[in-house]
C-alpha cells in the first residue's frame, strides 16, 4: 500500500518530466530549423529579460537590423538582404530562444507547486539539482556557440561548438527521460541480463559518436560535398580524406572525411542494433519489455534511409528556400533523437542485476 501511495505521488512529478521531454525535443527541432535558416546569428546580443519581446515597432527593428548588419555574416553572406528578409530569420532565432524560456517556465513553476505539496522524495533532490544544472549549462554553450560566428569572417558558428551544444542538449534530453522512468516503470518490469546491458551500452557510445559527426555534417554544410549513393561521388573509400598538412583534423575539418565516417557508422550501427534485436528477441521478459523491445530496429532502419534521402536531396537545397532536403534533415534529426531515447529506454529496463 506504501508502495503505491508512493507511485501514486509521483506520477505528476513524472508527467511534468516527460512534458519536459517533449519541449526539450521541439528545441532541439527548433535549432534545427534555426541552422537550416541560417537564422542563428541574427540576433547578436543575449538579453535573459528584455529578450524575451520581438521588437515592438519600426525603429526598434531597424535598431536589430542594424546591429546585424555589423556581423561578418551580413557583409559576407547575406549584405543583399532587406528589412524583411532579416525579420524572417530574426524570428526563428528568436523563437528558439523564446522556447528555450518557456521551458525554464514549465520547470520551475510546477517545481515550486510540487516543492509546497512535499511531492519530492529525498532521493529526487540530487537529480532535480542536476537537471536545473544542465539546463543552465546548456544555455551558456548556446551563447557560447552564437558568439563563436560573431566575430572575424565567420559566416556560422563554429562546427566544434555546435556539436557541444547539440550532444549536451541530448544528454539534457535523455536524463529528463531517465529520472521520469525511474519514477514510472515498477522494479519488476526490468529485465536481468548483463550481456544485453553490455551491448546496448556499447550502441550508445558508437550512437554518441555518430551524433557529433551528425552535428559535424550540420556544421560543416557537408551534405553536398557527396550527394550520391550507395559510393561516395563514385568511391568506396574517396580520395584526399587525409590531407598530409591538415593531419587529425580531417576528422573534424575536412567534409569528405566527415561524410565517409557519418556514413559508415550509420552501416556499423544498424548491423549493430540488429544484432541487439535478435538478442532481444531471445530474451525473455515482463509485457512491457516485449511490446517495446522493437523500437530501436524500427527506428535505426527509417534512420539510414532518411540519411540516403537526405543525402540525395540536397542537390536541391536552394538558399533561403524551405525544400525537400530541409524536410528529410529535420526528420533524420528528429528520429535520431527518438532512436536515442529508445535505446535509453532499453538501458533502463535491462539491468545486469535486480534493482532493489
Amino acid at each position: 500500500m506504501t508502495n503505491e501511495l508512493l507511485q501514486r505521488s509521483s506520477k505528476p512529478v513524472a508527467a511534468w518530466l516527460l512534458v519536459g521531454v517533449g519541449m526539450i525535443i521541439v528545441q532541439i527541432l527548433l535549432g534545427g530549423i534555426t541552422r537550416l535558416t541560417g537564422s542563428g546569428l541574427s540576433i547578436t546580443e543575449w538579453n535573459v529579460v528584455t529578450g524575451t519581446l520581438t521588437p515592438m515597432n519600426e525603429q526598434q527593428w531597424l535598431t536589430e537590423f542594424e546591429k546585424y548588419r555589423q556581423t561578418p555574416q551580413f557583409n559576407l553572406l547575406n549584405f543583399d538582404f532587406t528589412l524583411k528578409d532579416f525579420k524572417f530569420i530574426f524570428f526563428w532565432e528568436w523563437f528558439h530562444r523564446f522556447w528555450a524560456r518557456l521551458i525554464g517556465v514549465v520547470f520551475a513553476v510546477p517545481f515550486i507547486i510540487f516543492l509546497i505539496q512535499r511531492r519530492f522524495k529525498p532521493s529526487m533532490v540530487k537529480p532535480m539539482i542536476i537537471l536545473f544544472l544542465l539546463g543552465a549549462l546548456q544555455g551558456a554553450i548556446g551563447w557560447i556557440m552564437v558568439a563563436s560566428g560573431l566575430t572575424g569572417d565567420a559566416v556560422y558558428v563554429k562546427p566544434a561548438k555546435l556539436a557541444l551544444h547539440f550532444v549536451f542538449a541530448l544528454g539534457l534530453l535523455c536524463y529528463t527521460f531517465w529520472f521520469a522512468m525511474e519514477l514510472l516503470v515498477p522494479k519488476d518490469k526490468m529485465v536481468i541480463s548483463a550481456t544485453l546491458r553490455k551491448i546496448t551500452i556499447s550502441i550508445i557510445i558508437v550512437l554518441g559518436i555518430q551524433l557529433v559527426y551528425g552535428a559535424f555534417m550540420a556544421g560543416h554544410k557537408a551534405a553536398t560535398a557527396a550527394p550520391t549513393w550507395p559510393d561516395v561521388n563514385g568511391y568506396i573509400f574517396p580520395p584526399h580524406m587525409m590531407k598530409s598538412e591538415e593531419g587529425l583534423l580531417n576528422l573534424i575539418d575536412n567534409k569528405i572525411t566527415i561524410h565517409f565516417i557519418h556514413r559508415g557508422l550509420g552501416y556499423i550501427l544498424l548491423i549493430m542494433v540488429i544484432w541487439l534485436t535478435i538478442r532481444l528477441y531471445k530474451t525473455q521478459g515482463s509485457s512491457l519489455f516485449r511490446k517495446t523491445r522493437w523500437w530501436p530496429v524500427l527506428l535505426m532502419t527509417l534512420q539510414v534511409l532518411l540519411g540516403i534521402f537526405s543525402v540525395i536531396t540536397s542537390l536541391k537545397i536552394i538558399p533561403n528556400q524551405w525544400g525537400v532536403f530541409e524536410w528529410m534533415a529535420q526528420l533524420h534529426q528528429l528520429v535520431a533523437m527518438l532512436l536515442l531515447l529508445s535505446l535509453t529506454w532499453i538501458l533502463y529496463i535491462v539491468r545486469s542485476k535486480a534493482v532493489n
